[in-house]
């Protein structure tokens, strides 16, 4: 029954960050561009986390922490900064459905990071299974008609770049500051975000930002549900369930997003989109199940 607890704490995680992209998208039709947004967010959610850790008082602060691995959290921060501006930036010219198929392909990425830096060979299993979330890409995309050839390809750039971002946050996060509280960590994670979105778009957001009623529900909307709470049900679930576990349950955001998009804003999803979305959920349930499985058989 505790298992249970923590594995809904993810899977509702998983599942508010699958909204995003349609309400992103949503709050464009209000003048609103992805610099601010991504920016708005990511500082928002550093102070709300921020307050978390003042008023967890010593507990949250006895693992000590080192400037360097507060820089290397930092560093890792602006990954998923750069990740959330990319992905943001990419509904702006694709469709959110759409955006969401190929921000999933971080899940290949990040075998192929793992291949080249630390020399971790995928299995045939593995490789299989990239295969078919290719094929369930395609299928999902909706690349196979022919007017495919009239989506924005800057936008599938952008999608794509997101996902390469992804699985380097992915892999650098599992790597650094495991020893330190999830309060502390999540903070300057999102120092780190806000900072990157803030160097890289300084000029846009210093000239061209909306500080307005309208915005600032906008940004507390976005910034509770899309990153702070998020975070939190993640920092809480995913230590005592596993990652394995947590990353099958935290595909939920594919199928999420999909669904959102067509309620929100009224995306056309054919059956052979559904399909393809069949097969990249069981692709990447099939392949964090098996790494799962064999991470315990080597430990």
């Amino acid at each position: 029954m505790k298992n249970f607890k923590y594995s809904l704490m993810v899977l509702l995680g998983g599942t508010m960050y699958g909204t995003m992209s349609s309400f992103v998208k949503l709050s464009y039709a209000s003048g609103y561009h992805a610099a601010e947004i991504a920016f708005s967010m990511s500082l928002i959610s550093a102070l709300l986390l921020g307050v978390v850790l003042l008023f967890s008082g010593g507990k949250a602060t006895r693992v000590r922490l080192s400037g360097r691995s507060a820089i290397s959290l930092l560093l890792v921060g602006s990954l998923i900064g750069l990740t959330n501006f990319l992905y943001y930036l990419s509904v702006s010219y694709i469709s959110a459905s759409l955006a969401i198929v190929i921000l999933m392909q971080f899940t290949w990425f990040s075998l192929l990071l793992e291949w080249l830096i630390f020399r971790q060979r995928p299995g045939r299993l593995e490789l299989v299974t990239v295969l078919f979330i290719l094929a369930g890409t395609v299928m999902a995309g909706n690349l196979l008609r022919a007017e495919a050839l009239s989506f924005s390809w800057r936008g599938m750039f952008f999608a794509l770049a997101s996902s390469f971002t992804y699985a380097v946050y992915i892999v650098a996060n599992s790597r650094v500051g495991t020893e330190i509280k999830w309060q502390s960590k999540s903070t300057l994670i999102m120092i780190g975000s806000a900072l990157i979105i803030f160097i890289v778009n300084a000029r846009t957001i210093v000239t061209d930002s909306h500080l307005d009623h309208t915005f600032l529900l906008w940004a507390v909307f976005l910034a509770a549900v899309g990153t702070t709470i998020p975070t939190a049900l993640f920092a809480a679930g995913i230590p005592k369930i596993g990652a394995g576990t947590s990353a099958i349950l935290m595909t939920v955001e594919f199928p999420v997003a999909v669904l959102c998009a067509y309620i929100v804003l009224h995306e056309a999803v054919s059956p052979v989109q559904i399909a393809g979305i069949i097969v990249m959920l069981a692709s990447i349930a099939a392949m964090n199940y098996y790494k799962s499985s064999k991470t315990k058989k080597e430990s």
